[in-house]
């Protein structure tokens, strides 16, 4: 087995030592063997869980979804229902975003489409701004 340390962990992962440490406190990754210099060392297992996070966390899945995959993936031979439905979820919610932003570019957009130039004074965008209540 290959033994790592924080560093070159987190390097082959693509992360930072603060990010991992981080993961530690949260119990995303368990807390690592130490040298007898109190050093973390790492193996290929917390070095496969690392990249897990991180693909997962580039994706989108919020920390409580990550663990949950986690939970459901340390059982090989767990049904992958569970996983589709954690996913099935991010993707709603993914969906939920796109419609949220796509609305959002729409009224910029007719902001940006009400301005004739001009002064501040003529400003249709600033007076929008200074006028849109909730």
């Amino acid at each position: 087995m290959e033994v790592l340390t924080i560093e070159r962990l987190a390097r082959a992962a693509g992360s930072t030592p603060e990010t991992v440490r981080w993961y530690e406190q949260d119990g995303l990754m368990a807390a690592p063997a130490r040298t007898d210099g109190n050093y973390r060392v790492y193996g290929t297992d917390d070095l496969t869980r690392l990249k897990f996070i991180r693909r997962a966390r580039e994706l989108g899945f919020t920390l409580d979804r990550v663990r949950a995959l986690l939970d459901i993936a340390a059982d090989r031979k767990r049904d992958c229902a569970s996983v589709d439905a954690v996913t099935k979820d991010h993707l709603a919610e993914i969906d939920r975003k796109i419609a949220d932003l796509q609305a959002l570019r729409r009224e910029v957009a007719g902001l940006v489409a009400s301005c004739a130039g001009g002064t501040i004074d003529d400003c249709r965008i600033v007076e929008a701004l200074a006028t849109r209540t909730g």
